[in-house]
């Protein structure tokens, strides 16, 4: 038997829902904070087998998701340069800027590509020697670490015309400063697993204590979802506000030291710009001085422009700091769809919108509706 499958077993899941609903006596609010997190519930339908009293809010996501407008356009104007050859992610090229986006960019003659890791865009440098090679680097502390690996590779092959664009995220600065806005009314938080198997879990103990906040690291099957909710309830009904490892199979304490090593040697934490979020202090990272020839911001002399994000018809912050649910927003289903999205939670493979409009406008499933796992 696959031992994943293990994980999506449906009488287990019915077990964790049935403890759950024993164990919840008041109302709770819990934020998962990863995209992943986000598709699964959405998928497996792990709302509907919770209790009324537990609701789950669906947190910043992803780093497209998150992405904001001026860091975008920076990226289109360096598209538009003739030298340059602007590589990233495949969802980034549809993000919006304040006037078009990459892929809009694209269709009008900039050489805007698609790489599946940031270490091709080493290789395409060294093809085109006489151009300008720029990575678009996204990430939260899980993909930080290979754009770290990539700059680290240039150097060591020596290549002159590669530099990274970054819009690196760190996720505990977040939800700290989620947490203290008393309008977000947040109670529990499930910490991404994959996140955390690259920082550890020891960082958020601090977070747990000064907030009050109990928080479950959690992996991304049903029944790791629904074992971290349990855990987070349990923690909440008893107040106490710690740190349980709900994702012992992959997750240890002090996390990946070798990719934590290489995050050290690189970057640096920076204040940063979240679309939907606004700025939060020391919550980004930016690469070091001894590496700013790896920087295009420096090595193009660009900054992002804040006064030009742009307004949309998407709520996205709202939806990101869990005031309002997919559903509730107007748009979403009507004028934005994956087809033609209004902001990035849609457009993002991650995204809470996609996911939503994936598993349940698509599937007509909205309410009272068992999961869907293995027998």
């Amino acid at each position: 038997m696959n031992p994943i499958l293990a994980f999506k077993d449906s009488r287990q899941a019915r077990h964790l829902s049935e403890a759950i609903a024993r164990k919840c006596t008041r109302s709770w609010r819990i934020m998962e904070i990863c995209g992943g997190q986000t598709h699964a519930l959405a998928k497996y339908g792990i709302e509907e087998m919770l209790p009324r009293k537990v609701t789950l809010i669906h947190g910043p996501g992803c780093p497209v998701c998150v992405t904001p407008t001026p860091v975008v356009d920076c990226a289109l104007k360096l598209a538009e340069r003739p030298e340059i050859i602007l590589a990233t992610f495949g969802d980034m090229i549809r993000v919006p800027g304040s006037r078009k986006n990459l892929q809009q960019a694209k269709s009008e003659g900039a050489d805007v590509r698609i790489l599946y890791s940031p270490l091709d865009a080493v290789r395409l440098a060294i093809e085109h020697p006489k151009r300008e090679v720029v990575f678009f680097a996204i990430g939260f502390e899980t993909t930080a670490p290979v754009h770290a690996l990539t700059l680290l590779e240039a150097r060591r092959k020596n290549v002159e015309n590669f530099s990274l664009l970054p819009s690196l995220f760190t996720v505990p600065t977040a939800i700290d400063s989620l947490v203290a806005d008393p309008e977000n009314q947040i109670d529990g938080v499930l910490a991404a697993g994959h996140v955390c198997a690259v920082t550890g879990y020891d960082i958020y103990r601090h977070l747990a204590v000064e907030r009050k906040l109990p928080i479950a690291v959690t992996g991304f099957e049903p029944l790791d979802l629904l074992y971290g909710i349990y855990v987070c309830i349990d923690l909440l009904e008893n107040s106490r506000y710690e740190v349980i490892n709900a994702y012992r199979r992959i997750v240890r304490p002090e996390g990946n030291v070798s990719a934590r090593n290489m995050l050290e040697e690189v970057f640096e934490p920076a204040d940063q710009e979240w679309r939907g979020l606004g700025r939060i202090a020391m919550s980004g990272l930016k690469i070091k001085d001894r590496y700013k020839q790896f920087d295009a911001f420096r090595r193009f002399q660009i900054s992002p422009d804040l006064h030009s994000e742009k307004e949309m018809k998407c709520r996205s912050g709202e939806i990101m700091k869990g005031r309002i649910h997919p559903r509730q927003c107007p748009y979403f289903g009507k004028t934005c769809t994956p087809e033609h999205p209004s902001g990035a939670p849609m457009i993002s493979s991650e995204g809470a919108c996609a996911a939503y409009y994936r598993y349940q406008i698509k599937q007509n499933r909205y309410e009272n509706h068992a999961m869907s796992v293995a027998p």
